[in-house]
C-alpha cells in the first residue's frame, strides 16, 4: 500500500491503518473457498486489510508492488496521471473485485494508480503469498486466469466504445464494467454509486452523466433508485448506448 507521507501534519496513510481481517471480511473474498484447507489457512494468515479514506492512494504508478489487492467494500478508481496534470481513468473497482494480478505476477512497477473514491475497505495479499499460491494451488490459478481473461475482454470492449466518442456509450460501458459478475461478484443487481462518483470514473461532468443516465433509463437499460442504480439489461449496456428506433 502507498507509503506514508513524511509530513508530520499529514493524515495517517492506509499503511498505518492495516489490521487483520475479520471473519466477515474473509467471507467476502471470492477466491478463498477455491483453496484447499491447507492453502486457505496459509492465505488467511497472511491477508491484511486497510481502511482507505476518500482520496487515499492504494497503489501509485511507478512503485513496485508489495500486495495483490481486493475491494472488500467501497469504490476505487484506476487511473494514469499525465505530465500536463490531467488524469485518465481506466476503470472503476467495486466490491468483490481483485486487481493487479498482472503486475504482481511480473513483479514490475505499477503502470497506474488506484485511488479511493469513497471510504473503502481494501484487502491485501502479500506478494510472496500470491506467488506461493500460484505455485501450489490449482483453484487459485483458475481464479487468476479467469480474472485475466475477463479483464482482457473488458479492455477490448472499452477501446471499441471509446472510438465512438459517444458520452452515453461511455457511461453505459462504465456501468456494465462495474456490474461484471466475474470481476465484481459482490455488486449484485444494485450498484451503490453517486452520480458524482460515476462522473469521476467516466471523465464527464456530473450534469452530462445525469443526462446519460436519464436516457439509459428511458431505454429500459437501468433504473435509477435511491442511492444507486439497478441494471435491467446488462447485455445492452455492454454494447454501449444504441437508442431503439421509434415507430
Amino acid at each position: 500500500m502507498a507509503a506514508p507521507s513524511s509530513s508530520p501534519a499529514a493524515r495517517s496513510s492506509i499503511r498505518d491503518r492495516v489490521r487483520a481481517p475479520t471473519a466477515e471480511e474473509l467471507e467476502a473474498i471470492p477466491w478463498l473457498p477455491l483453496l484447499t484447507p491447507t492453502e486457505r489457512r496459509r492465505a488467511e494468515a497472511s491477508l491484511v486489510v486497510g481502511e482507505a479514506e476518500v482520496g487515499d492512494v492504494v497503489c501509485r504508478i511507478g512503485r513496485p508492488p508489495t500486495y495483490w489487492f481486493g475491494v472488500i467494500e467501497g469504490l476505487l478508481k484506476m487511473s494514469n496521471d499525465n505530465a500536463d496534470g490531467s488524469s485518465v481513468t481506466h476503470s472503476g473497482l467495486s466490491a468483490g473485485g481483485w486487481f493487479g494480478e498482472g503486475t504482481a505476477m511480473k513483479r514490475e512497477p505499477y503502470r497506474y494508480s488506484i485511488t479511493a473514491l469513497r471510504r473503502s475497505v481494501v484487502a491485501g495479499l502479500p506478494l510472496d503469498s500470491f506467488h506461493w499460491l500460484l505455485d501450489h494451488s490449482i483453484g487459485f490459478n483458475r481464479f487468476v486466469m479467469n480474472q485475466l481473461n475477463e479483464r482482457l475482454g473488458q479492455f477490448i470492449a472499452a477501446l471499441e466504445i471509446d472510438r465512438l466518442n459517444n458520452p452515453d456509450a461511455r457511461v453505459a460501458r462504465s456501468l456494465a464494467a462495474l456490474f461484471n459478475p466475474v470481476l465484481f461478484p459482490r455488486v449484485g443487481e444494485v450498484l451503490r454509486i453517486t452520480q458524482q462518483e460515476l462522473a469521476y470514473l467516466v471523465g464527464l461532468s456530473r450534469q452530462r452523466v445525469n443526462e446519460a443516465l436519464s436516457r439509459l433509463q428511458a431505454e429500459g437499460l437501468i433504473r435509477i433508485e435511491y442511492g444507486g442504480l439497478r441494471v435491467i439489461d446488462l447485455h445492452a449496456l455492454r454494447q454501449g448506448f444504441r437508442p431503439r428506433s421509434r415507430a
